[in-house]
């Protein structure tokens, strides 16, 4: 049931980029459709697929590594293999040593894309041999300011 004061979803249009992932027969669980923990996999592909193609380099080389220290979904509609989905990446807060993205999963129907889940990542940066929290990496940052939206923090 929807609400008429029930803020509107978002669409493609209210990401500044759409990273794409396709679902993989093995994504399918007794259900018939996608398993759960296989959006959060969709999102760590497209967060980090997007940063290695946007900065140039492999981001698992860098002194400072982004660490998952939370994530949440809300799924609107079911996926199934096999789906095409685009990954809208944008970033909710741009911190000194975190950021938070706002991601959506779209699924490709002919020239439409259609929500099928929301979701929150956030990446802390930590050295990658101490793990001790640090700065973002300048590469990291400069390639993250792409994604901040107007009303991100």
């Amino acid at each position: 049931m929807k609400h008429d004061d029930a803020p509107a979803l978002p669409t493609a249009a209210d990401f500044p980029a759409l990273w794409p992932v396709p679902t993989r027969w093995e994504d399918n669980d007794h259900y018939g459709h996608v398993n759960n923990v296989t959006y959060y996999s969709y999102f760590d592909t497209a967060v980090n697929g997007w940063l290695i193609a946007t900065t140039g380099t492999d981001i698992r080389d860098l002194p400072a590594i982004g660490v998952v220290a939370e994530t949440s979904c809300k799924y609107v509609s079911e996926l199934t293999f096999p789906d095409r989905l685009q990954v809208g990446l944008s970033i909710e807060k741009l911190g000194t040593r975190s950021i938070v993205y706002a991601l959506a999963i779209f699924r490709e129907n002919d020239d439409a894309l259609e929500l099928a889940a929301l979701g929150r990542f956030v990446h802390v940066y930590v050295d990658a041999k101490t793990r001790r929290p640090v700065p973002i990496p300048a590469e990291i940052r400069s390639a993250a300011t792409l994604l901040v939206t107007p009303d991100a923090v």
